[in-house]
């Protein structure tokens, strides 16, 4: 692969000058703040976390954990998207709510340690997919480096393993709130019965899953591969009955599809 891509990102985070992290932990903010750090060197590239009910604590210990290895100033800052009733109730375009949200938080945040951009993990593939929070980034003037650099998710996963990321191959971790169906609506105690039953899965050794909250229904969605560990009727009953004692009262299995939910709302 052309190493030209990576060397125009780090041109454009040099131009930059210097930069505060939207730092979520997944692949594509993790390998903006390693290049950033790079580049720009430890008092001119900083990170920020959000610390809310839809962010998995085991997500958020991981993003603590990255910013230690890269030798980053990092701050974890306390969201309150839960405190909007335009978020709670799941529209279409509940991202919008959220990302204004942590940017509305963010802008200050640079001001105090006096960085001049703000810059997220957004890449050319998100473009094509139904993401409300781009409009909010927008507003706020967030820079978005790997789209500039026109990289897309494989690109990257690729940069990344050659710069020596070590979760360069990590499966894709967005919000728990996105596992409702847009009109459901988001409590605090349906995102914990999420996070408690995809944990439960995680420890059994799956890394691909989406717990679907339904009301009563809960649909598990594993990775192609994994799902075929389901065909062992001990452990299908094991995990079923477990998502059945954190409230549920039917649980369906099926095979892991990306952007589903936002397909469907693409369809309508």
């Amino acid at each position: 692969m052309s190493q030209e891509k990576l060397q125009h990102l780090k041109t454009i985070l040099r131009n930059y000058e210097s930069v505060l992290v939207a730092f979520s932990g997944g692949i594509d903010s993790t390998f903006v703040l390693k290049v950033a750090r790079d580049v720009l060197g430890r008092d001119l590239a900083k990170a920020v976390t959000a610390e809310s009910e839809s962010v998995p604590e085991r997500e958020l210990e991981d993003a603590k954990k990255l910013a230690r290895g890269f030798d980053v100033e990092h701050k974890i800052i306390r969201t309150e998207e839960m405190g909007d009733s335009n978020y709670r109730s799941n529209p279409v375009n509940r991202c919008y709510f959220c990302k204004t949200e942590l940017y509305d938080q963010l802008l200050p945040i640079a001001d105090e340690w006096n960085l001049k951009t703000i810059c997220n993990g957004t890449n050319l593939d998100d473009l094509s997919d139904h993401r409300p929070g781009l409009n909010a980034a927008t507003e706020h003037g967030i820079k978005s480096p790997l789209v500039e650099a026109a990289l897309t998710k494989n690109e990257i996963r690729e940069f990344a393993r050659q710069i020596g990321i070590p979760i360069w191959d990590k499966p894709a971790a967005p919000c728990l709130s996105s596992r409702f169906p847009y009109g459901y609506e988001i409590t605090p105690e349906k995102l914990k019965q999420v996070e408690t039953g995809e944990n439960f899965l995680k420890d059994l050794g799956f890394k691909i899953i989406r717990l679907r909250h339904f009301g009563a229904k809960a649909r598990l969605e594993l990775g192609q591969e994994e799902f075929i560990r389901l065909m062992d009727v001990g452990l299908r009953s094991q995990v079923s009955d477990f998502i059945c004692s954190l409230g549920f009262k039917v649980v369906v299995f099926e095979p892991y599809q990306s952007g589903r939910l936002n397909q469907e709302v693409s369809r309508s």
